[in-house]
């Protein structure tokens, strides 16, 4: 089937867009089910059931998912108590100045 897309005014279009939109929808659904179907057809072969293979979707051992978190402080500003950081990361603006005046990164350690 060729359609002449030069030949169909504005609204035409989006109207098409918006059923190949759908279309593409349902038909990846299928597409994902077939291949579940498949997978768990694979798999009952050997035994198992497609959950036993893959889990529970928690992430392999060795692998961490998402972000980590947050790091104990290991240096703090004498002068501002609240200020700390973990070591990692840009090196905070108080710490740049303290360098920049001579003191050494140990001066302040927690």
């Amino acid at each position: 089937m060729k359609i002449d897309l030069s030949k169909l005014n504005r609204a035409d279009l989006e109207k098409l867009k918006s059923d190949i939109e759908k279309t593409l929808k349902d038909v990846s659904k299928k597409e994902m089910k077939a291949a579940r179907e498949a997978a768990e057809k694979a798999v009952g072969a050997f035994g198992f059931s497609l959950s036993d293979v893959i889990g529970s979707g928690a992430a392999p051992k060795g692998r961490r998912s998402g972000t980590r978190g947050k790091l104990p402080p290991k240096y703090r500003n004498p002068n501002d108590p609240a200020k700390t950081w973990s070591g990692r990361g840009r090196k905070p603006d108080w710490i740049k100045e303290a360098e920049a005046a001579g003191r050494p990164i140990s001066d302040f350690e927690i």
